[in-house]
């Protein structure tokens, strides 16, 4: 069964920033909200729904967003209180939770690029556009893991040999200045161990060659080809489309242009969804074929 993670790199990195660029430029609640059951789906897809804590930050966030704008913001017609002499409008609060929305359901997106676009895939991407670039970002990638488990180790070794003495937070802060001092000495180090390894194995002096395990197939052209028809869709059908917050909210009227901006962008946003419904559906039926 073939997920929507094992298509090609490029076709998936596309597709996201498509997904998430819609959402990025535009305070439309419909657009909004679409986009946000999309960014859900596309979590489900990648297993990442079960970590309630992630949805506990973002919920946190939005409630933030809608409480603090009203405060902040005085402007609209609709006023719902007075305090402390400055008005708290109604459209100031729907613009708060627009906002916020638009910023929650981006984070969900790019939570979703991150469970599905691994680090040999960044490299794959970025391996073709500059040499320099992926060399750089995979060993920040491959620093990143490393210099966690190295301070683990000293930390470790230095309350075995009796360096905390005390359990409290200025103990704590001093070994955790400790740790620092040593993990920036090793990775000055170990920056130096790998330039000269790389130096003596001859790196820079030849012709570069390039290894992916990743190819184009059919699927994958698909793919890219849905992603930028229906995004191009979607931005030519909502172009003219203008959500008005201030001094009174306002939707304008749903068209048939507008209806079609729509539909373009929720199947879009729901193409993880259909793909990984339709190989499973694959899946049980082979299986129930046996």
């Amino acid at each position: 069964m073939r997920r929507f993670a094992d298509y090609n790199p490029v076709a998936v990195a596309v597709y996201s920033l498509c997904a998430a660029g819609v959402c990025m430029f535009t305070m439309d609640p419909v657009i909004l909200g679409i986009s946000l059951v999309g960014a859900l789906l596309s979590l489900g897809v990648t297993g990442q729904m079960r970590r309630w804590e992630m949805h506990l930050y973002t919920a946190a966030l939005l409630a933030v967003m809608v409480l603090v704008n009203p405060l902040v913001s005085h402007r609209g017609q609709t006023v719902l209180f007075v305090m402390n002499h400055n008005p708290v409008t109604l459209e100031a609060l729907i613009y708060g939770a627009a906002a916020g929305g638009m910023i929650v359901t981006v984070m969900y997106w790019f939570r979703s690029f991150t469970a599905v676009m691994t680090s040999d895939k960044l490299l794959y991407i970025f391996g073709s556009l500059s040499p320099k670039l992926a060399l750089l970002l995979s060993m920040a990638l491959r620093y990143v893991p490393l210099f966690g488990h190295q301070a683990h180790q000293v930390s470790r070794s230095q309350q075995a040999l009796g360096l905390y003495k005390e359990d409290n937070l200025i103990d704590r802060m001093r070994g955790g200045m400790r740790v620092f001092s040593v993990m920036v000495t090793w990775t000055l180090e170990n920056g130096i161990i790998t330039a000269d390894s790389m130096t003596a194995r001859g790196y820079g002096t030849g012709r570069r060659t390039r290894f992916a395990i990743f190819r184009w197939t059919r699927g994958d052209v698909l793919l890219l080809a849905a992603t930028l028809l229906l995004t191009a869709l979607t931005v030519i059908c909502l172009s003219g489309r203008d959500v008005r917050y201030y001094p009174a909210f306002r939707l304008p009227p749903v068209t048939a242009r507008a209806m079609a901006g729509f539909v373009s962008y929720g199947l879009l946003t729901w193409l993880p969804a259909f793909i990984t419904g339709k190989e499973a559906l694959k899946w049980h039926c082979l299986r129930s074929g046996i």
